[in-house]
């Protein structure tokens, strides 16, 4: 009978004082440790690390929902235990210990090497291209960490808009227009729902001028007809992200598709509940011709290499995906998951470290 276990990891993050995270000092994940007697050296290896204000089960209850888990999974007699089944087994309400138990059972299906799936980037032949992600903070450190994302070779900068006033926020866009036009470097900003619905319209067209791909998220989750409306009016492709988050129903995921009619979706699979949910709000994305992409939600190795094994089986080439989180913790785990040039990519015949 498979046994389930589990162990956890107060993650610090390496932000620097000046970004607006830096009073964030560390984010807990928890590892379920999937293993069978009968060959007790392969361990298939899972991460559960909610987010504060994002993640449905974040709570002081999220420990004790772990540890139910595995005296639930260690109770019954499953003498196989399948990826699949793991969102009935979970329950809807933990997106995050569904992504965890997924993962654990397909790494132990492959041998628990960390090889979830048999495609170019998991058996290092291929890298995905990646963003890089910049910072909320004051404008002298937004402007350090773009000229460092520039000169690492990134072709897509995605800027956290919302913290500053926006006549500084429109300043920093114009810099990097001075020294990189469209046709070198794609921008994406990320608002977090920061702007009222009255005014979402006149900043998105001030935002226009910079040739920015898209804006993800501008006006806070849960106002469906202002949405639709900001979508259609919107010189802006406009992506969602938080306004997936919670919504588990097939015919709810498709109607909200179909109501706001947004250009992108931005999915997360440890809040969106695992690699199946993910795949099926691609599966509803494609087939409306709405654009989409994957992203990280600041775990560590772990999930990390999760997400971007995922992201492989999908044909990706061009597009840059939000993964490039990997380098956040002083103690991540140790994996060999490499950047450079603006690429994620992964060394199957390198070292892994197994979260005590």
């Amino acid at each position: 009978m498979l046994r389930l276990s589990f162990s956890r990891r107060a993650l610090r993050f390496n932000f620097p004082a000046r970004t607006s995270r830096g009073a964030l000092a560390e984010h807990v994940a928890w590892y379920l440790h999937l293993t069978d007697p009968a060959h007790p050296a392969a361990v298939g290896l899972g991460e559960a690390a909610p987010l504060a204000g994002l993640s449905p089960d974040f709570g002081p209850g999220f420990a004790d929902a772990v540890a139910r888990l595995c005296d639930r999974f260690n109770a019954g007699a499953f003498a196989t235990f399948a990826a699949a089944q793991a969102p009935a087994f979970v329950g809807l309400g933990f997106p995050a210990l569904v992504f965890a138990l997924e993962t654990a059972a397909l790494d132990l299906a492959g041998g628990g090497r960390r090889q979830l799936y048999a495609n170019g980037f998991s058996q290092g032949t291929a890298t995905l291209p990646i963003n890089g992600l910049v910072w909320m903070g004051d404008a002298a450190f937004m402007r350090e960490q773009i000229e460092g994302k520039l000169a690492a070779g990134y072709s897509c900068l995605k800027l956290k808009i919302g913290g500053l006033d926006f006549a500084t926020e429109l300043a920093l866009l114009a810099e990097i227009r001075a020294v990189a036009p469209a046709g070198q470097l794609m921008l994406r900003v990320d608002a977090n729902g920061a702007f009222a619905p009255a005014d979402a319209l006149a900043k998105l067209r001030e935002l226009a001028a910079f040739q920015i791909h898209s804006i993800e998220q501008p006006i806070a989750a849960g106002q469906l007809p202002a949405l639709a409306a900001l979508c259609r009016a919107s010189p802006l492709p406009i992506a969602l992200d938080e306004e997936l988050i919670g919504v588990v129903d097939p015919a709810r995921q498709a109607a909200l598709l179909d109501e706001v009619k947004p250009a992108y979706v931005v999915l997360k699979p440890t809040l969106l509940g695992g690699h199946a949910a993910t795949n099926h709000w691609i599966a509803l994305a494609q087939a409306r011709g709405i654009g989409w992409w994957i992203t990280s939600a600041l775990e560590s190795n772990v999930g990390l290499n999760a997400v971007a094994q995922l992201t492989g089986e999908h044909d990706v080439r061009g597009f840059a995906q939000g993964l490039g989180t990997g380098q956040l913790y002083d103690n991540n785990v140790a994996a060999p998951l490499h950047i450079g040039g603006g690429q994620l990519g992964y060394d199957p015949a390198g070292r892994w470290e197994v979260p005590a």
